[in-house]
């Protein structure tokens, strides 16, 4: 069976990066679709040997009643009939954020200290696992905490069926699973280099308001250090994931032979 990967995109500088790459290796099609410029989102029915990886984007998924986001509202009707037919699917940051909303949860500012106070988490900082990794298939082969970068200013309040699965220091759901079909991850693992570089380069201004004028230069120069590491490490976990999500729709198509 020919798999095919349908990444839903966007912004043009936040693509799918590495998992594009290992889908290529493995010689699947791979079709891109961005719904904020009307591109129409296919019948999950047609879809028996699809996998869908839902990207970030600079908009919050609160945003979706406003009259210029109608498209917003349109892909998380979408991904919530996508999700109750349990197809697989992986949702980064804002399309962690979907997907949370599509099975039940909400997305809300994300605040800390007391009395609460609003932070952009932006930067490379670690994730720890909430399970150990040699218990959870997803994870195998992992560190207990490995790093990742981070880029967003909310929180993910899961709905009561997802599994968490990974943390960081100021936001507690960075990785969670719902079942065995659906993956989410507010950080990014998926990022290489040069696609790291255009992102500071496009979100300068959001990167300045996290960390102050000298951001930019911190994230390249932390870069420099890990980013070589985080990459083997994404490469990894992305292969589990995408061999998880294959065994999957082997699984429906045998059960629909039988």
């Amino acid at each position: 069976m020919n798999q095919s990967l349908l990444v839903i995109q966007h912004v043009d500088h936040e693509g799918p990066d590495l998992i594009g790459t290992l889908a290529a290796e493995r010689d699947w099609e791979l079709r891109k679709l961005r719904p904020d410029r009307g591109d129409v989102l296919p019948d999950p029915l047609s879809c028996r040997n699809t996998i869908a990886v839902v990207l970030g984007g600079p908009m919050g998924v609160n945003q979706r009643q406003q009259a210029d986001m109608a498209w917003l509202q349109q892909e998380l009707d979408w991904l919530t009939a996508w999700h109750q037919q349990q197809r697989p699917v992986l949702g980064i940051c804002l399309g962690a954020q979907l997907l949370a909303v599509a099975a039940g949860g909400s997305v809300e500012p994300l605040r800390v200290g007391r009395p609460p106070q609003p932070l952009k988490e932006v930067g490379i900082g670690a994730i720890h696992w909430i399970v150990r990794p040699d218990e959870e298939p997803l994870l195998k082969g992992l560190n207990p905490s490995e790093m990742a970068l981070h880029w967003h200013g909310d929180r993910i309040r899961l709905s009561t069926d997802a599994t968490l699965l990974g943390s960081s220091l100021h936001c507690a759901e960075q990785v969670f699973r719902i079942g065995r079909h659906a993956i989410g991850m507010q950080c990014h693992l998926e990022v290489t280099g040069p696609n790291l570089e255009r992102w500071i380069r496009e979100d300068n201004d959001y990167v300045v308001s996290a960390m102050g004028e000298e951001g930019p230069d911190q994230l390249r120069a932390s870069w420099k250090q890990l980013g070589p590491g985080m990459e083997q490490r994404g490469r990894h976990l992305f292969n589990t994931l995408l061999s998880h999500f294959e065994s999957l729709l082997s699984s429906d198509l045998r059960n629909r032979s039988s």
